[in-house]
Parts: C-alpha cells; structure tokens; sequence
C-alpha cells in the first residue's frame, strides 16, 4: 500500500498538466491497482453459490470416477434428482447430506463428500497434504495450518445416540478416561458436534456427560482438548500404542496401526519390532479403524526371507537383528478397516503369516483422489478399480479367521476382538511357525 500511496501522490502533481481524457485513464488506473491490492482477495473469498459448488461436484466426480458407467446408474439423473435439495439447503452441513446422499447412489467406496465440520474432512486431508492438495487447501485454513482442534475419539451414532466406537492411543480423550461404549450426552450442557464443541477450547477443559452403561447415572468427565495435526497425529497414536503385555509369563507385544497413508508408519513398525517389541514371544498386529493406503511390501517384514544376523560388542554383550519376523504374528481387524489394509490382511491370509482375528474387513478397495472444492470442502472420488490377484475386494471384504463380535454401545472400555487375538497368539507360542 506505500508503494500505491507514493504512486498517487508522485503523479497528482503531474495530473495538473495532463489533458483531462489521460486524467480519466490515470484514475481509472488507480482504481484497478486498489482493487487488485485490497479488494481482489475479498473477492476471491466470497462464498460461492450453493449452486456452483453441487455443480462443481456433480462434474468432477463426471470427469473423474473410475467406471465410465458409473456402476449402472444415470449420473446426468443423479444432477437432477438432487440439485434443487442441494441448492435449497440451509447449511454446508445440510448440503453435505444430500450431496452424499447422491454419491451413495454409485454404492462404492472412496466416494465421499465431507466439509470442515467433520474430523475425517482434516484427517484425509492430511494423508493427501503432500500429494497435491496442499497449495488448493491453503487459503481456506486459518494462517494456512491444517489442523483442528480435537479430543482423539471417533463416534458413531446409533440409535439416535452417539457413542466412542475408538479413541487414539495418547489423545487426551484417553488421557481423560473416555472410554469405548461410552454414550455421549453433551459437551459443556450443549449437543454434541464432533469439531465444533471444541473449536474455542485448545487447551481448555471441557466437561463431557456421559453414560457408561443402559441403566446407570450420567457422569462428567472433564476433557482437554488440544490442537490436532493430522500429518502426524496417528503416528504419534501409533508410538502411544505399543504394549508388551504378561499373559503367565508369556509377552505379548501389541501395536495399533491407525493410518497406513505413508511409508512413515511401516518404518515406525519396523523400528519398534527391532527394539521395544523385539523381545516378545508374539505379536497382535492391530489394523482396525483409521486409514488405509498400505503397500503390499509392508508384508515383508513378515514373509521377505533374510539371513540371520547376530553381533557381539566388546564387552561382550550379543544382539541380533530382528527382521523378518519369525515368531507368531496375528493380525487384527473389523469394518473400519479398509482400503489398502485389506490387501494387506488379504496377503496374510495367502501367505499364511498367521491367524485373521476380528471382524470382516470394510470391502472398500478402490483407489480414492482428494480435490478441493471452490469453498474448501472436500471431496473424496474413487479413481481406479483394483483387482488383487485378479480378484475384487471392493464390496467384498476380508472374513476373519477368527470371528469375534464387538457391540459398542456401552462397551465400557472392554475390547473382546483384542483379547481373542491375544489369545491366538498364546495359543500359536510353541509350535512351529510355518511361512
């Protein structure tokens, strides 16, 4: 703005001594430098139509879904069907209701529209931060970070009622005592939002009712939120997670595998084989929940052939590396394990690694892109099919070896799907493992 200021006064005294048409153009000059100076990025955040934005949608996911045939339904009909319910709607919430309630027509996976009032809209917009959505994502983020603030809990409503179906190892919900199967009645007295009861609360407690069981008195537990990166918070979760569990006189190691969205993760699994799990006599590998996007490499600790290694240091003290894994190993999942993680439990399963304990995995595998909308919603579209060992997954999903159901609904904190796979693995110590 100095550099316009000294513009207009440097060239008033001239506009004395010009003609009165060059006097019009040199106005009208400074009125485009102000507008392009001040008022442009006014503009360019002005709130787009509710009609753009559905449009927008409507052409990506034209442009964009994997099958040309839209899994046999009528997309031009779907535009249709929907917009006027779209335009009309009195939220972006509301918009996004109907909106996904066009995408489930296509009945896949990886087709999904969220806005910044969800968890899942930051959190995948942090497993694609780096793939090319982050110069789109930018202007629409408070000082450009992407974050939000947060307790760590996944929900799930049923019934009416909403309940803790997950919480992060390390978040402050379980830091606070929050546990799975807990109903949640309200945050501070007001109705439960997943971002918005926390937005104005980083480092504030909050104090959340809930109800552990049917019958039982409410309670309150107080809560401090805090402000979640998703690029590393379930890789934080993931080093929280690791356990060496006593089951008479046999360890157990665990660890719990939030999000497979980047290589980080599988480095972090192998560090923690070859140190704080490598003297275990088994270990449950927990897939459930989260994100997907493994590689079917990440097998490999598991199944690659390797000569074994041994050292001895000067004092005399022995270590050996640890990798591949040559003891007991089982495998845990449910229905919110998808995508990339299903391969790998199919792989597993083919490689007879070990034993499948939990839930049928989601049947959610296809390959999903990320693009921004012109109001910084997100949406989600399936882009390729994929076939594993010519077979398709999609729709499908991974049965357990093992099948233990889990009702969440005032679970209190229980976890009957970890305690089988636990005992699967005391059950495998002592007999030959066969790869």
């Amino acid at each position: 703005m100095l550099m316009l200021t000294n513009f207009m006064r440097s060239n008033f005294a001239r506009s004395q001594r010009l003609p009165r048409q060059w006097l019009t153009v040199l106005l009208a000059s400074v009125l485009v430098l102000l507008l392009y100076w001040a008022g442009a990025p006014l503009l360019s955040r002005a709130e787009p139509s509710p009609a753009k934005v559905f449009e927008q949608i409507w052409q990506t996911v034209n442009d964009n879904f994997y099958d040309s045939k839209f899994n046999g339904v009528d997309w031009k009909a779907m535009r249709q069907k929907y917009a006027s319910q779209a335009t009309q709607a009195r939220s972006s919430e509301a918009m996004a209701v109907v909106v996904n309630q066009m995408l489930a027509e296509l009945n896949v996976s990886h087709t999904r529209y969220y806005t910044s009032a969800e968890p899942e809209y930051y959190q995948l917009a942090g497993v694609f931060w780096r793939r090319g959505i982050q110069r789109q994502l930018k202007p629409f983020l408070p000082n450009g970070k992407l974050e939000y603030v947060g307790i760590g809990a996944y929900t799930r409503d049923v019934d009416g009622k909403t309940f803790v179906r997950a919480v992060l190892d390390g978040s402050p919900a379980a830091k606070a005592g929050l546990k799975v199967g807990d109903q949640i009645l309200s945050v501070n007295g007001k109705p439960f939002q997943p971002v918005e009861s926390f937005a104005e609360n980083a480092d504030r407690p909050v104090q959340i009712q809930i109800q552990r069981t049917p019958d039982a008195g409410t309670q309150t537990i107080a809560v401090t939120p805090k402000r979640l990166d998703p690029t590393t918070m379930f890789l934080d979760a993931m080093k929280a997670s690791v356990q060496v569990i006593d089951r008479g006189g046999k360890k157990i190691g665990y660890i719990h595998i939030w999000s497979y969205a980047d290589d980080a993760y599988q480095r972090q699994l192998e560090q923690e084989l070859s140190d704080r799990l490598s003297q275990v006599d088994g270990l449950v590998w927990d897939l459930r929940d989260g994100w997907g996007g493994a590689e079917p490499s990440y097998l490999n600790p598991f199944t690659a052939p390797a000569p074994n290694v041994t050292f001895t240091n000067r004092d005399g003290t022995k270590g050996s590396f640890n990798l591949p894994w040559k003891k007991p190993v089982v495998m845990l999942v449910n229905q919110g394990s998808r995508s990339g993680k299903e391969i790998l439990a199919y792989g597993f399963r083919q490689f007879r690694v070990g034993r499948i304990v939990g839930s049928k995995t989601a049947g959610a595998v296809l390959a999903g892109r990320a693009y921004i909308m012109q109001d910084g919603s997100l949406l989600y579209v399936a882009v390729a099919d994929v076939l594993v060992d010519g077979q398709r997954i999609e729709g499908k999903g991974v049965a357990p070896d093992i099948d233990v159901p889990f009702t969440v609904p005032y679970a209190q904190g229980r976890d009957p799907q970890k305690e089988g796979a636990i005992a699967a693995v005391l059950e495998a110590i002592g007999k030959p493992v066969q790869r």
